[in-house]
This record gives structure tokens, C-alpha cells and sequence, in this order.
């Protein structure tokens, strides 16, 4: 029996149906932005969709090791994927760092925040925001800085600690903390600085921010879990990820 050009065309649209599938991804806060988009072209590019979870990196730990559905890590520090590896609950190899983070200052105010950062040295802000530094490395940064400029006991009582570095930066957007310390991917917009205005910090201030995916065990042999990392290792994505002020 010969088919149609129509028929043919139907059956190719149809296997690829068929092979489409869905990879669970547990993402750091500070990644939302550009894990959206890069989800998107995800998608159109594969035919399999990610269905992502925005959080806390120390949270999804105890997500992860208490059974959550998650197949892929996306975290906010190199920590966490080696420790899951390391303990059996992640795929051995998979593991590479797929951006760097930058750490900035930021007020929602104009002028607010200088270049340098000596907003901190003085006495006009009562609120800090910053997220919980034990579950997020955004907020383990933060401390590390305050640590090196000799400020951490002066400002510590004006801490306005976020449960992640999204929390964070809405304690500053709302107005409930005059400043705090977020990640450059929220700040811009389009690629360039948006409202308010921030202090990027000098990188030699704190350890590099080194974000690390991985596969976790429930998406070991998982076509869309392997086809995401391969993806988020691709041009696309890298060409996504330096938009929001990362390195990769």
C-alpha cells in the first residue's frame, strides 16, 4: 500500500507525538527567568516539555532525598549535585556547571545604591534583605561579602532573611527592606540594568557561584531528562544564560 505525501507527513508528526515526554526540573530561584525561556525553546526545538519547580537549593535537597518526583537538578551552588551523586540519588556524570552566578546589591530605589557599595557602611537603610544562607548560596555569598568589608556584626541586626533569593529580592520590590543582596539575573531586563539601582560585587569578594545541574535518579534513562542537559549545554541556551548576566 503507498501513502500520500499527506498520510507520510501525519505519521512523522505522529511518532514524534509519540516520543514527546515530560523531565520534572527543581530549579534555583535566581534561575527562573532565564529557565523559562530556555524552556521554551526547549520545547519547540525537542517536542518534550519540562515542567519546572522554582526554589530554595538546600530545600529541593530535602525534597529530593525524601522522594520528590524531581529528574533534573538545577542548582545554585556545585555543592548539592556532588553530594546527591555522591550519595547514590543522582546519575554518576551527568554533573557539569551550567552557569555562574553574580551577586549585586540592589534597591528599587533610583540612586539609592552607589557603585562602590558604601550604602553599607552608613546608617540610612533599616532593612537588608538576604536570603536564608543556609539553604540558599546566593545568601551564603552575601555573608561571605559583609565578612571581607568588616560590616557583618554592624548590619546583621537589619537582616531581613528570605526563605530563597526570589523572597529576597521581593522583600526589596515591595518596599519591606530598602536593599538587599539578589542576583544580577533579577535586575535586568532585557539583558540591560532595570529599575532601582545596584552594586555588582567585585567577584574576589566571595567564592565563585558556580551552578551545577544534574540528573537525579528518577530521570536516570530518561530521554527528555538527557535531552534537556544536552540543551542547556547547547548555543540556545548558552546565548540565553549570558543575557541574564551569567557566566558560562
Amino acid at each position: 500500500m503507498r501513502l500520500t505525501t499527506t498520510a507520510l507527513l501525519f505519521l512523522a508528526c505522529f511518532i514524534g507525538v509519540a516520543h514527546a515526554d515530560e523531565v520534572q526540573v527543581a530549579v534555583a530561584a535566581n534561575f527562573t527567568a532565564p529557565a523559562k525561556l530556555i524552556a521554551a525553546g526547549f520545547e519547540q526545538e525537542t517536542g518534550h516539555k519540562a515542567q519546572l519547580a522554582f526554589g530554595a537549593t538546600g530545600k529541593f535537597y530535602a525534597q529530593i532525598r525524601n522522594g520528590a518526583p524531581f529528574e533534573v537538578l538545577l542548582a545554585a551552588d556545585e555543592e548539592t549535585p556532588a553530594r546527591l551523586e555522591q550519595e547514590g540519588a543522582a546519575v554518576a556524570g551527568s554533573r557539569f556547571t551550567y552557569a555562574t552566578g553574580r551577586l549585586v546589591l540592589w534597591s528599587a530605589k533610583s540612586r539609592y545604591v552607589d557603585d562602590k557599595g558604601e550604602v553599607l557602611t552608613k546608617d540610612g537603610f533599616k532593612h537588608l534583605s538576604i536570603a536564608n544562607p543556609k539553604l540558599a548560596p546566593y545568601g551564603a555569598a552575601a555573608l561571605e561579602v559583609l565578612t571581607a568589608l568588616k560590616l557583618l556584626d554592624k548590619v546583621r541586626p537589619r537582616f531581613v532573611t528570605a526563605e530563597n533569593i526570589a523572597q529576597a529580592y521581593q522583600f526589596v520590590a515591595s518596599g519591606n527592606a530598602e536593599l538587599g543582596f539578589v542576583a544580577l539575573s533579577q535586575v535586568l531586563k532585557n539583558g540591560k540594568p532595570g529599575a532601582g539601582s545596584a552594586w555588582i560585587v567585585p567577584a574576589n569578594l566571595h567564592q565563585p557561584i558556580k551552578q551545577d545541574a544534574v540528573i537525579l535518579d528518577k530521570g536516570r534513562g530518561k530521554p527528555a531528562a538527557v535531552a534537556w542537559l544536552k540543551y542547556l549545554k547547547g548555543d540556545k541556551a548558552k546565548a540565553v544564560i549570558r543575557s541574564f548576566g551569567y557566566e558560562v
